[in-house]
């Protein structure tokens, strides 16, 4: 019979992958699960929610009106809505005002954050709770990003594009790291050592 070597090598390859996967079955369900709940995310915004639905729209609807109250709490004097309907832009007496753009609302960063938590070790009856809570904190950390941004338009404008762009930005995924560290430390259960054998 003959021989083809690369038969030989994706044998080699799968012997591999099943090694891992007994060795390592947590890393293999994060990297499945994870690539998986990402595709299917990104199927289900592209071609359903984002198209035909105002998920979007209602979203920065929140961070636009939770934004007015802060900035009107703290003694800002906020410039009154400019028409009816779902609102996308807020601003305060003495500057142009910020408007919020899907790509700002923070959808995609929810989805990611829950993705990672549903693909990580830990029990399902805590990620229940978890991720509806970290997906708030997110949310209230976009709506300090916001009055932040809005704060230094007024300041200096030319500012503005910087902080967006970087400042806030690191801001944000050092607040989502932060969740991922506290699932991880909190409620991922770690493997008791293997004693080594004297030889």
């Amino acid at each position: 019979m003959p021989e083809f070597p690369f038969m030989e090598e994706n044998s080699s390859i799968v012997h591999e992958l099943r090694t891992l996967r007994t060795k390592h079955p947590d890393l293999v369900r994060f990297v499945v699960v994870g690539i998986l709940g990402y595709v299917a995310w990104y199927a289900l915004y592209s071609y359903w929610l984002r198209p035909g639905t105002l998920l979007d729209e209602y979203v920065i609807h929140s961070l636009v009106t939770a934004s007015e109250w802060a900035m009107g709490a703290t003694g800002w004097e906020v410039l009154p809505p400019t028409g009816p309907g779902l609102r996308s832009s807020i601003g305060i007496a003495g500057a142009g005002g910020v408007r919020v753009g899907d790509p700002c609302d923070g959808v995609v960063l929810f989805a990611l954050f829950a993705v990672f938590l549903l693909a990580f070790p830990g029990p399902g009856r805590h990620k229940i709770w978890f991720i509806p809570l970290g997906i708030a904190v997110l949310h209230g950390v976009n709506i300090a990003r916001v009055c932040g941004l809005i704060v230094i338009q007024w300041w200096n404008a030319e500012w503005l594009q910087f902080n967006h762009d970087y400042t806030f930005s690191i801001l944000i995924y050092a607040v989502v790291f932060a969740l991922w560290y506290w699932w991880a430390k909190t409620f991922v259960p770690i493997a008791p050592a293997t004693p080594a054998t004297e030889k």
